[in-house]
């Protein structure tokens, strides 16, 4: 049955993603458009603890769907980590009377709201907000589209001075432990080799396929490196081995590191923002908790947030094919 919730509260959890301040806009709207109350929690679990909380109306959010970063900060907390810290948690959050919450971030952000439903039976939903795409139950998380939109714009940039002059580049991108940036951008950008963690490449036939390259008549390469590939310790020592083993490139580095994360969100991200905002709320009206908003077949679904945690994404084989294929 559903039941009678009166006030939400709203937080943002982890590591930034762009798209987390339109999710807080569609949560504090779709609260003012069924008459609820709706509160910010700043700095996450760390804002719990501490009772930061503030009022949030339709008003408050305008002007927020086009910046990135989260206006109700982000930050990690060891204390909630303990009983005592989620103790004093829940005491705030009775005093405030806050009935339900909606959690945005990823697994660790999730982790936290499941162990805080099971001790304390509090409702919660989630929304998955990572630009590294790893949470299952949704094809695409919050802040995946503008980063992958950001590596390609410094891809094509990097691309230009190659040409150049006859360079090669390693450029970094996020996925420490999923490749699905540096798989997606890397055919975006036209990369020669595409290094992620789910495919040992090796580094004899990263220098063996760069060497056909080099024969087939191109002059310059752009290879895109998920930060958690297996191949070396760390892409500078993919460069070293690069530079023993080939000659006739200038071999360079560039790490794209949180720039990935910044910027204003994408289309995509925003209007998948506010669909997840109004399905988390009308979710928790409807008693549900527990669960983690997502887009499955373009269309807002509910998955048990054990379910999201403890499943491993799996990277796309028909992109993997189109990858070799594109770089013949």
């Amino acid at each position: 049955m559903p039941t009678k919730i009166k006030k939400i509260g709203v937080f943002t959890s982890g590591g930034d993603a762009p798209g987390m301040n339109a999710a807080i806009r569609s949560v504090v709207r779709a609260c003012a458009y069924h008459g609820i109350e709706c509160l910010g929690i700043y700095r996450g679990y760390e804002g719990l603890m501490e009772g930061d909380f503030v009022p949030m109306d339709a008003r408050s959010v305008k002007g927020i769907i086009n910046k990135g970063g989260t206006i109700l900060k982000s930050a990690r907390s060891k204390e909630f980590r303990t009983k005592e810290g989620r103790q004093k948690a829940f005491d705030n959050l009775n005093e405030a009377g806050i009935d339900a919450l909606v959690a945005i971030g990823g697994d660790g952000t999730f982790t936290g709201a499941l162990i805080f439903n099971e001790e304390f039976g509090f409702p919660v939903i989630g929304i998955p907000g990572t630009i590294d795409n790893d949470i299952v139950g949704t094809s695409h998380t919050l802040g995946f589209d503008t980063a992958q939109n950001t590596v390609v714009e410094a891809i094509d940039k990097i691309r230009d001075t190659a040409s150049s002059h006859n360079r090669l580049f390693f450029i970094e991108v996020m996925g420490r432990d999923v490749g699905h940036i540096a798989l997606n951008t890397g055919i975006a950008g036209g990369a020669e080799e595409i290094l992620i963690p789910e495919e040992d490449l090796g580094l004899e036939r990263l220098v063996e396929s760069l060497k056909r390259s080099r024969k087939s008549g191109k002059s310059s390469s752009i290879v895109v490196v998920a930060e958690g590939d297996k191949i070396g310790k760390n892409i500078f020592e993919l460069k070293d081995y690069v530079d023993e083993n080939m000659e006739g490139y200038d071999v360079r580095v560039s790490v794209l590191g949180h720039m990935q994360r910044g910027g204003s969100p994408s289309c995509f991200d925003r209007v998948l923002a506010s669909r997840m905002g109004v399905k988390a709320v009308d979710s928790l009206l409807e008693g549900k908790s527990n669960y983690m908003v997502g887009l499955i077949n373009n269309k807002m679904e509910l998955t048990p947030l054990d379910n999201a945690i403890k499943g491993k994404t799996k990277i796309n084989l028909e992109l993997l094919r189109v990858s070799d294929i594109m770089s013949t």
